[in-house]
């Protein structure tokens, strides 16, 4: 019982922090991210070099289930506000 007691009082606290709804300004930072991410394929070239180890090189791409869905931006922004904050988008998005 006290083995119960010890891990509920542990995870409890993260739970209901988890729990806790973003804040409108929050959620549309967390928001907008995912509708760029919709709009197409992202990603990052890297190359260099260093007198350790010689030349260097990296490419990341990132492909999201939004995008391959063919998903409007506007609609994923909507739905991301409504699940972070349970309310309407405050501001419009604005993609750049």
């Amino acid at each position: 019982m006290n083995r119960l007691v010890a891990i509920l009082a542990v995870f409890l606290p993260v739970a209901a922090c988890a729990a806790a709804p973003a804040t409108p300004e929050r959620a549309a930072e967390i928001c907008e991210e995912k509708a760029r991410a919709a709009q197409g394929p992202t990603g990052s070239v890297s190359v260099g070099a260093n007198s350790n180890t010689g030349p260097y090189s990296d490419v990341q791409i990132s492909l999201t289930s939004d995008y391959l869905a063919g998903r409007d931006p506007n609609d994923v922004y909507a739905e991301c506000i409504y699940d972070q904050t349970g309310a309407a988008p405050i501001r419009p998005l604005v993609l750049r």
